[in-house]
């Protein structure tokens, strides 16, 4: 019966491709031997009973912060239209581009530098770090044996082949190609001087140490411990 595979979760972890890899996936929830659970942003992995499998897709910090930034000053069009909130106009005010927020980090000024921060801490997306979704490293280690898939936005379409293989889907199952589906930014990011990319690999740095973390479950995907299906 339907209900009686072992879940699979699978967590959407904001600007990482998830809009892409639940489209892709809906109307396809019943596999071989898993049933697939589609979750909002607010589904965590602490939120995942032990023993059901998680599927995690993940981001370089930076392109995230990028994605992000860009996203949330279009308002989210053109998938969405999000009106910013207070916090978010008043960011946008002062920083219109995700450069100048960067470099403002560690700028002379105190008065600057606050600005900044606070957009840091202002703006959807950008605000959110890795730990929202994973609790801590301790914690994501405890649970290594429920990460069923882990994938990254950079190699999305081989990931995802991965996963479908995994589930023994058709590989008729396909992201989607269009922008809006995949909510997908229309214009191209821009370029980041090295001192923003210092900047904001010191403001992100727990996410890069998830990321790594990630990254190395990933590269030893055949020798992490796997719950057997029920």
């Amino acid at each position: 019966m339907f209900r009686s595979r072992r879940p699979i979760h699978v967590l959407h972890v904001r600007k990482t491709g998830g809009t892409a890899v639940k489209f892709a996936l809906r109307g396809h929830l019943k596999c071989k031997r898993h049933r697939l659970v589609l979750h909002e942003h607010d589904f965590r992995l602490t939120d995942v009973p032990v023993g059901e499998g998680v599927v995690v897709f993940l981001r370089d910090p930076i392109s995230r912060f990028i994605s992000g930034f860009n996203s949330r000053l279009r308002q989210g069009r053109p998938r969405y239209h999000r009106p910013w909130t207070d916090g978010e106009r008043a960011a946008f005010a002062v920083f219109a581009d995700p450069c100048v927020l960067a470099e403002a980090l560690s700028a002379a000024s105190d008065v600057e530098r606050n600005r900044a921060e606070e957009a840091m801490r202002s703006i959807r997306h950008v605000s959110d770090h890795y730990a929202y979704w994973f609790e801590s490293e301790d914690y994501v280690r405890h649970r290594a044996a429920d990460l069923f898939h882990i994938g990254f936005q950079e190699t999305l379409e081989d990931d995802f082949a991965e996963l479908r293989h995994k589930l023994a889907l058709p590989p008729t199952i396909t992201l989607p190609n269009d922008d809006v589906d995949a909510h997908r930014s229309p214009v191209p990011a821009p370029r980041l001087s090295q001192r923003a990319i210092r900047n904001l690999r010191s403001w992100y740095a727990l996410d890069y140490a998830f990321a790594a973390m990630f990254g190395e479950f990933k590269s030893r995907d055949d020798a992490l411990p796997q719950r057997p299906p029920n």
